[in-house]
């Protein structure tokens, strides 16, 4: 699963989260600590530190500062909140210090800094003109804290118990299952020899058990290549120098400037680059893995825009979708328009695309023309080759499998159950689906609606509900216009037809209900009509 514009990483334990973010440096009796009375603000001093506001340290070894607080308030882990410059930070304590806080904390403190934090949203630029006008005042310092321009993104994947991930063009660590849930990440190099120091990917091949980098550095070579690819030697994460004894070696991309995505299916590794796609399939000695272009002339909007289900891979590429089954295809779309024209190209990035199996849906949450966050979704549902839209903000998303129901993230802080009961935690909310507008025969001539059949089930309504929805049947007169009239009417469990009057060239239909436990599933309603005069 790749996790998108992450500050921390977190492994999973049970039903909690386990901070295992490598540590950036460690120092020890150098940090010193300054409390104001009647204040929680804490200062530590601590010479080069490295640190920006965001990043998290965990002190230790620490003694009390005399009063309130005490050696167990400060032997914790702290988000840095201010640094004033490159020798002192600022914390927040739980208490309030007193006049008593006057010490320093001991000569033997122990800080441990976590890497830097990345950015959760993409910078555009810098210099003159970067950033929105006029979005501080004249000669105030820039509110951006983290270098660079991209967001921060990881990706992960499981070697046996164990894992292996990376932040995008940057570190590739490793975290060993059998040091137990308090134990940190530490960089793949320090394993082993020759490991990679930078990519853009870090990937099982499951068929295989070798470790792939995808957009890494040459063995022997600290600069990024974004078109290289390595592998260690098979059932061994650590060892990646190629010799005549191992499997470990590395191939090159021949067509694009960068890779983009790598997405594992059942029988190969798919590479998706800025503008070509190639299979990558595990070949056996001498040469270990083979590559194959596949298709040239193909885009990818972003690192976690790409899919896989079976064999199958689908993508977002700009301005149109792809899947790739055997062969790379463009996959025709009937909401490209409304997707493309409300987008937020420098947040491209975000985009995160997810499969619900149990619907036969894949999904894209992606970023509105007006939000910097994923805001929105298209959904194709492959079963019935139909597209759909609606507003929802998620940035990752884990179909069901290993839990009951698929679970999805928001930069909020929080992970949701979906596809569970019919209400709002309890609360009643609006469901509808609204079709586009129909045209009756060729959509010269007016037409008269009178009677609609709803084709309509309310099976797992629960048994306090009231099982009805509203269709709205709504006209429009010319092509473009809008819909200039519309009529509702209610629909409950035993209906099999309801009255209506409705006059136009063209028609849509909206069903929607807002009642408590109420559940519905819409089969094939029909409109009986006749032709009419405009008037």
């Amino acid at each position: 699963m790749g996790v998108g514009t992450n500050k921390k990483f977190y492994v999973e334990e049970g039903f909690g989260y386990n901070d295992i973010t490598p540590l950036r440096s460690t120092t020890t009796n150098a940090a010193t600590f300054s409390a104001t009375a009647s204040s929680s603000t804490i200062t530590v001093t601590d010479a080069a530190h490295g640190a920006i506001a965001g990043d998290y340290v965990t002190f230790s070894d620490a003694v009390s500062l005399g009063g309130n607080v005490t050696a167990e308030i400060l032997n914790q882990e702290y988000e840095i909140q201010t640094v004033p410059n490159d020798n002192t930070y600022t914390i927040t304590v739980s208490v309030t210090a007193d006049g008593s806080d006057t010490g320093n904390g001991g000569g033997a403190v122990v800080a441990a800094y976590q890497i830097n934090v990345g950015l959760d949203t993409v910078v555009p630029g810098t210099g003159w003109g970067a950033g929105t006008w006029s979005r501080g005042t004249w000669g105030s310092a820039a509110t951006t804290v983290a270098g660079g321009g991209s967001i921060r993104i990881w990706k992960q994947d499981n070697f046996g118990e164990d894992l292996v991930f990376n932040i995008r063009d940057a570190g590739v660590y490793y975290w060993d299952y059998t040091g137990g849930f308090s134990a940190r990440a530490v960089t793949l190099s320090s394993l082993g020899s020759s490991a990679p120091t930078v990519a853009r990917q870090v990937l099982v091949s499951d068929r295989d058990r070798h470790v792939v980098a995808f957009g890494c550095n040459p063995e022997g070579s600290s600069v990024q290549d974004k078109l290289l690819i390595r592998f260690s030697d098979q059932e061994n994460a650590t060892d990646w120098a190629a010799t005549a004894e191992n499997t470990a070696g590395d191939l090159i991309v021949g067509s694009g400037t960068e890779i983009v995505q790598a997405i594992e299916t059942r029988r190969e590794i798919v590479i998706i680059t800025d503008s070509s796609v190639h299979s990558m399939q595990f070949i056996g000695a001498p040469f270990t893995f083979g590559l194959t272009q596949i298709s040239a002339g193909t885009t990818i909007i972003g690192p976690n825009a790409a899919v896989a289900l079976n064999d199958a891979v689908f993508w977002m590429g700009r301005n149109r979708f792809y899947l790739y089954d055997g062969q790379v295809k463009a996959l025709p779309c009937t909401v490209r328009d409304t997707v493309f024209r409300d987008f937020n190209d420098t947040q491209a990035e975000k985009v995160f695309a997810c499969a619900n199996t149990s619907f036969g849906e894949i999904t894209w949450f992606y970023p509105s023309a007006s939000s910097d966050d994923n805001d929105k979704y298209v959904t194709f549902n492959y079963e019935q080759n139909i597209w759909y839209f609606g507003n929802l903000g998620r940035d990752c998303w884990l179909d069901r499998g290993l839990k009951e129901y698929p679970v999805a993230g928001f930069n909020n802080g929080y992970l949701y159950n979906h596809e569970i009961g019919t209400d709002d935690d309890g609360s009643a909310f609006t469901a509808y689906i609204e079709s586009s507008p129909v045209d009756i025969g060729e959509g010269d001539k007016f037409v008269f609606a009178r009677r609609l059949i709803p084709d309509i089930s309310f099976a797992n309504s629960s048994d306090m509900a009231l099982p009805q929805a509203t269709f709205t049947i709504k006209t429009e007169r010319f092509p473009g216009t809008g819909y200039t009239s519309s009529t509702a009417t209610t629909v409950g469990e035993s209906a099999t037809q309801n009255n209506i009057r409705a006059r136009g060239r063209s028609f849509g239909l909206r069903v929607e209900s807002d009642g408590l436990g109420v559940a519905w599933r819409l089969g094939s309603p029909r409109l009986d009509v006749r032709p009419d005069g405009a008037r």
